[in-house]
């Protein structure tokens, strides 16, 4: 059985909130810290609200940083997500160049994508602008 605590709920708006970005447990603690939720309560809820599958939990290669995104809507489920590894953003790949993509890969190797659980890491168009 889930119990929606005042920490649970907070946690799940504050991610509800802001479903195109990651954050690590740290961000999330930082942000919500004037409603009293220590760390551990953070990772506690972090971790039941993704075996409940309304997050989920991405890692940035070279960093042992864990990220979390809110997840439990059909917009999410349905797209690939593409990741800014410079500004942390997350949009949605266009479906018909994920389905394109996805049609590809099935074809050519046999291997089946599920849309919902793929991101692939990158940088942004406004990041990369930025650099040059």
């Amino acid at each position: 059985m889930v119990y929606n605590t005042e920490q649970r709920t907070l946690l799940l708006n504050f991610l509800q909130e802001h479903p195109d970005t990651m954050f690590s447990a740290r961000q999330i603690e930082a942000a919500i810290k004037n409603h009293s939720i220590s760390i551990s309560a953070v990772y506690r809820n972090l971790a039941d609200l993704e075996s409940e599958g309304k997050i989920k939990r991405c890692s940035q290669k070279g960093s042992r940083e864990v990220f979390f995104q809110f997840f439990d809507n059909q917009s999410c489920k349905n797209h690939i997500h593409l990741f800014c590894k410079k500004c942390g953003k997350i949009s949605h790949m266009e479906n018909h160049i994920a389905d394109a993509i996805i049609n590809n890969v099935e074809q050519t190797n046999g291997f089946e994508i599920n849309k919902g659980e793929t991101t692939i890491y990158g940088i942004c168009r406004e990041c990369h602008t930025k650099e040059q």
